[in-house]
C-alpha cells in the first residue's frame, strides 16, 4: 500500500506550532481520525522522527477547521492534543496559542475574506464553546506577517493578533470555581482551582518550598516536586468535575510568586507534567484571574492594578504574558466580564502531509498516486 495525502499547514501560533487541517480533508469517524492525527505527528515516539511533530507538547498539536454551524460565528476550530510517547489525542482542553493561528489559515484557505486593511473573524472553539473575536492587519486581503508586535519565547517581531474572549468561564469544567470555593487545601497546600478557559490549579510556590524563580530545566528534573504537584492534580481532578485526570492534560498547574520583574506576579507553569518554557494564553487568563478574587493564593503575592480596565502582566520563565481583563462587581465578589490579549502567528509551510494508507480505514484524504 502506498501513502495518503492530505492538505496541511504548519502555523506558528503564538509560542507554540501545529499542523492545522480541514475538517472535511479528515476521516470523519473520531478514532480514525485521531489514528490519523497520531501517524501524521509521528507517535507514539519521544522524538517524533517519523512525523510533523517536534518532540514537545508546544510543538505536538493540531487544529481542525471548519466554517461555523453556529449564527453569528465565521469559524468552527477544533483543538487537539497529541501525544508524543503516548498514542492519546487530547480534545478535553482549548489552546489559545494554536487560536491565534486560526484566523490567518481561514484567510488563506478562502474560509473567510479579508474586510478592509483589518479584519476581526469570530471563532468558536468546539472543544469548549469558548468564543473569540480575532482582529488581524490585511492589508493585502491575507493575515499579515510583518508588524511591531512582540510576545516573549517569539524571535523578532510580527504583526499583532488582538484576542477577545467572550465567554471563556467555566469552560471546561462548567464554572469559573468548580469546587465552589475560592481556596480549597490539597495535601496541605491552599490551592485555587478555577476555569477560566483552561482548568488550572494555582499555588503559591513557597507552599511547596520551592521560590517560583526557577529556572524551568531545574523544575523539569525536580523530580520530588513533580511527584507532589501530580499528586495535587490528581486529588483536584475530581473536584474540578474532570474525573480522573491520569491520563489527561488538564487540569494545568501553576506556582506563583510575587512579582520579580515588575508585573503583577510570577509563574512556573506546568502542562502538565513539564515546566513550560512560557505559559498558555488561557492558563495566563486563568492564572490573571485568579490573582484578582480575594484571599486566593494568587492574589496574596500579586502586585495588582486597580480600576475596572486591568492589564496584568504575568511573568514567567522567558519574559511576560499580558493580560487585558475587565473587572466587574465588587471588590468583595469580583466579575470578569472580558479577557484580551495580544498574540501573533505566522504561516510556517502549505503543502500536503503523508501518512500510509494503512494506518486508517474510511478515510477522507485522497491517495497520493490519485493526486
Amino acid at each position: 500500500m502506498g501513502q495518503i495525502a492530505v492538505p496541511c499547514m504548519l502555523i506558528r501560533g503564538g509560542t507554540s506550532k501545529g499542523a492545522y487541517f480541514l475538517r472535511d480533508d479528515l476521516p470523519a469517524d473520531t478514532a480514525a481520525r485521531d489514528a490519523f492525527l497520531l501517524a501524521v505527528m509521528g507517535s507514539p515516539d519521544r522524538r517524533q522522527v517519523d512525523g510533523l511533530g517536534g518532540a514537545h507538547p508546544l510543538t505536538s498539536k493540531v487544529a481542525i477547521v471548519s466554517p461555523s454551524s453556529e449564527p453569528g460565528c465565521d469559524i468552527d476550530f477544533l483543538f487537539a492534543q497529541v501525544g508524543i510517547e503516548t498514542a492519546s489525542v487530547d480534545t478535553t482542553p482549548n489552546c489559545g496559542n494554536i487560536l491565534a493561528g486560526v484566523g490567518p489559515f481561514a484567510l488563506a484557505r478562502g474560509l473567510v475574506r479579508a474586510n478592509g486593511a483589518r479584519t476581526t473573524v469570530r471563532v468558536r472553539t468546539l472543544n469548549t464553546g469558548t468564543i473569540a473575536d480575532l482582529a488581524m492587519d490585511t492589508p493585502d486581503g491575507q493575515a499579515s506577517a510583518e508588524g511591531a508586535a512582540r510576545i516573549d519565547g517569539v524571535p523578532g517581531t510580527s504583526a499583532p493578533i488582538d484576542i477577545g474572549f467572550l465567554d471563556a468561564e467555566g469552560s471546561v469544567c462548567g464554572a469559573l470555581l468548580p469546587s465552589g470555593n475560592v481556596v480549597d487545601v490539597i495535601e496541605g497546600v491552599p490551592c485555587t482551582l478555577i476555569d477560566n478557559g483552561m482548568p488550572v490549579i494555582v499555588l503559591r510556590a513557597a507552599d511547596l518550598g520551592r521560590t517560583g524563580y526557577e529556572p524551568r530545566d531545574q523544575l523539569n528534573e525536580d523530580t520530588a516536586l513533580k511527584a507532589r504537584i501530580e499528586a495535587i492534580r490528581l486529588m483536584a481532578g475530581p473536584l474540578m468535575k474532570l474525573g480522573d485526570v491520569a491520563r489527561k492534560v488538564v487540569p494545568k498547574i501553576a506556582l506563583v510568586a510575587p512579582p520579580q520583574a515588575g508585573g503583577a506576579l510570577c509563574t512556573r507553569s506546568f502542562i502538565p507534567h513539564e515546566c513550560h518554557a512560557s505559559i498558555g494564553v488561557f492558563a495566563a487568563v486563568t492564572v490573571a484571574t485568579a490573582a484578582v478574587l480575594p484571599g486566593s493564593p494568587a492574589a496574596s503575592v500579586a502586585a495588582m492594578p486597580a480600576g475596572r480596565e486591568r492589564s496584568l502582566c504575568v511573568e514567567h520563565p522567558t519574559g511576560e504574558f499580558t493580560v487585558r481583563l475587565t473587572v466587574g462587581g465588587t471588590t468583595e465578589r469580583p466579575v470578569i466580564e472580558r479577557a484580551g490579549l495580544l498574540r501573533t502567528a505566522r504561516i510556517l509551510m502549505a503543502g500536503q502531509a503523508f501518512v500510509p494508507a494503512g494506518v486508517t480505514a474510511g478515510r477522507a484524504a485522497v491517495p497520493v498516486s490519485s493526486r
